[in-house]
């Protein structure tokens, strides 16, 4: 799971977070239904948003390429959504260096029952 830095979450809610990129952290030694179940039990609503966004990267050992089509996939999530969980990784091997295609899907954490239908920006 991966949550935007600017994420409110209810007060009894607190993750281990370690900073990923720009505007990003990952959550720790949580998986997303055991804080579905956290947020849940302090009245929040979890929402599981049908979008998700995939993003290639490269580089010359796999965690670079990793690291890289992760970054750019949470780049990728809309602006109104405040947090992020990983779908999947593929790698390759092409003439000597990774390519990894990163796929993450849109998540919501709010205190509200209903997602507000706000224009995106693209």
């Amino acid at each position: 799971m991966f949550l935007r830095l600017d994420c409110a979450l209810p007060d009894s809610v607190d993750p281990l977070r370690e900073a990923f990129c720009d505007d990003w952290a990952h959550v720790l030694r949580l998986n997303s239904a055991s804080l579905d179940g956290m947020i849940r039990r302090a009245g929040w609503h979890f929402m599981w948003v049908s979008k998700s966004c995939s993003r290639r990267g490269c580089g010359w050992t796999e965690e670079t390429a990793t690291r890289q089509a992760l970054d750019r996939a949470l780049r990728g999530i809309a602006g109104r959504f405040n947090a992020a969980e990983f779908e999947s990784l593929r790698i390759s091997r092409v003439l000597g260096f990774y390519i990894a295609n990163a796929t993450m899907e849109a998540r919501q954490i709010q205190q509200n029952t209903s997602l507000d239908l706000i224009q995106e920006s693209l």
